[in-house]
């Protein structure tokens, strides 16, 4: 930019040069040479505010971040266990950055550029933005939070506060809105306008925000509503055509309504119980998606008194396990049918940092195995990334899995890989099985080694809040504890699917969760876990 102008400037003087290459013989032209020099001497100055403007930007721009930036690496993954703050570092690569990059193009070292140049081949995409925004709005809806509790950044478990301002909110409200989701959009636009009425500065302005929110409003069929929005749109721009067009439309609607509801008395009633402006969310895919919820948000966990005194803690030696009777373990029971047990102290701090080093480069979305093909293949309602260590890769690797050996009794020959998984912001898996079903009877067929008998599961990290195991079928709720593990059969002896243990791994609402875990499979089994007699064995 500066090259550019500094240029225009010089070509400018070399035309008046050329021009009046005789101008000195005249003192009229000469004084037009004064006004000339004034001429320019007003552009330049114009070009320096500019200028100056611009590096004001990009110094403010730039303490912020440093200060931003010192937080964030003293405790990276503390940082982003506040999705607030996950979000936003997503959204700024993906658009702050960029515009920061059309400031600064004419960096004169080509330093910067260069390296912002080489950097953004890592940045997040567009996608990344929008999988951030509906990680914040699925959190939302398990935690029952209110859209204003989020902005604010008043999550429970956390030390940091990070707020959402009304530029942020309203870019919520439109992922949502382009995603055909109008219950989101209606929750987002309402926050935004609302920071927007309490004079906080912003991009966007009321007409805007109130131009989505009429219309969605309109989608969910809240006529009124609808015309109320864009009679308030129109008071604060009354040459906005759309908004103009919609009104005459909308109340023709209204009118048709309330025609219709003087026909139906019992329609006018149930009308007039709504409450304005409130929205239920929308059912979907998932049946027991209101008890899954409710499990991760600790209520309705059905663990009675008298269940409770059915539970124990003692020293596990693995059935006199060589390996365990110098150092038996401790467990507890978490749960008594199905049953379910933790063990405690299970994996040293060292083992966890190593698991984690050896995975987190081969990170890579989980997937899930697609029940009619048996092909591996992302899903939305598993959201987190995965990696599989093998023995060779280390020798922790066969360590740990020696240990899941000797605790629980099974071979690890035919079992799977240690799969190591790290749930970022909103991390889930939804309610599913880890056997296959009789219905999908090829899901490990190329395995050759069986259906999964039974499920290991390593805590490795801490999490503030959300992120726990939860059992929809029979009320139970399972919270990670780093360095511990829990256990539980998905299989009765007889080979038959135990369909109560179908489990979810929550959202995790504040916090990073990392887990690993073993699939042990049914073949080489035999003799260690023999066949029961009945099908409920």
């Amino acid at each position: 930019m500066e090259l550019n102008a500094i240029s225009l400037i010089l070509v400018s003087l070399c035309c008046i040069w050329q021009v009046q290459a005789e101008v000195f013989t005249s003192t009229g032209h000469m004084t037009d040479l004064i006004y000339r020099e004034r001429d320019l001497v007003q552009s330049l100055k114009e070009y320096i505010r500019e200028e100056e403007e611009r590096l004001s930007k990009i110094k403010s721009w730039a303490t912020q971040l440093d200060e931003l930036t010192s937080r964030s690496t003293a405790d990276p993954e503390g940082y982003l266990g506040h999705p607030v703050n996950a979000y936003k570092l997503v959204k700024r690569f993906n658009t702050d950055w960029t515009s920061l990059e059309s400031l600064v193009l004419q960096d004169s070292t080509k330093g910067f550029i260069a390296n912002l140049t080489f950097q953004k081949e890592y940045f997040p995409t567009e996608e990344d933005e929008k999988g951030a925004a509906k990680a914040l709005m699925r959190l939302q809806d398990t935690y029952k939070l209110d859209p204003d509790i989020i902005a604010k950044g008043k999550l429970p478990g956390t030390n940091y506060i990070s707020s959402l301002s009304a530029d942020d909110t309203f870019g919520m409200g439109k992922i949502a809105y382009h995603d055909g989701d109008y219950y989101h959009t209606v929750l987002w636009m309402q926050q935004a306008l609302k920071q927007l009425d309490e004079g906080e500065r912003a991009e966007i302005s009321q007409v805007e925000v109130l131009d989505y929110l009429s219309y969605t409003v309109f989608q969910l069929g809240d006529v009124p509503r609808a015309v109320e929005l864009t009679k308030r749109l129109l008071a604060l721009d009354s040459n906005h055509e759309r908004a103009g067009n919609n009104l005459k439309y909308f109340e023709k609607m209204q009118e048709k309504e309330k025609a219709e509801l003087k026909q139906n008395e019992s329609t006018q009633t149930e009308t007039a119980t709504r409450q304005p402006g409130v929205y239920s969310r929308p059912l979907d895919y998932l049946p027991e998606r209101d008890v899954y919820e409710a499990l991760c948000r600790g209520e309705g966990v059905k663990m009675n008194p008298r269940r409770q005194k059915r539970l124990f803690c003692r020293y596990h030696n693995g059935n006199r396990n060589p390996y365990l009777i110098l150092g038996p373990i401790k467990m507890e029971d978490e749960w008594d049918s199905p049953r379910i047990v933790r063990y405690l102290e299970v994996l040293s701090d060292e083992e966890i940092k190593k698991i984690k080093e050896l995975a987190k480069p081969r990170l890579a979305r989980a997937t899930v195995r697609d029940p009619k093909t048996g092909v591996l293949t992302v899903a939305s309602y598993r959201v987190s990334k995965s990696a599989w260590l093998e023995e060779e890769d280390d020798p922790v690797i066969g360590r740990v899995n020696s240990r899941m050996q000797a605790i629980t009794g099974l071979t690890k020959d035919t079992a799977e890989l240690l799969q190591v998984a790290n749930y970022g912001m909103g991390g889930q898996y939804e309610p599913h099985f880890d056997f296959s079903r009789k219905e999908e009877p090829d899901v490990f067929k190329r395995l050759g080694t069986g259906n999964r008998v039974a499920t290991y599961l390593n805590y490795m990290s801490d999490v503030e809040a959300g992120g726990a195991t939860v059992f929809p079928d029979f009320g139970a709720a399972i919270w990670p504890k780093k360095g511990t593990a829990v256990f539980w059969y998905n299989l009765f002896r007889s080979g038959e699917g135990d369909y109560r243990t179908r489990h979810a791994a929550c959202p995790v609402l504040v916090g990073c969760k990392w887990v690993s875990n073993k699939w042990f499979h049914e073949r080489g089994q035999e003799f260690l876990r023999p066949c029961g007699l009945t099908e409920v064995d």
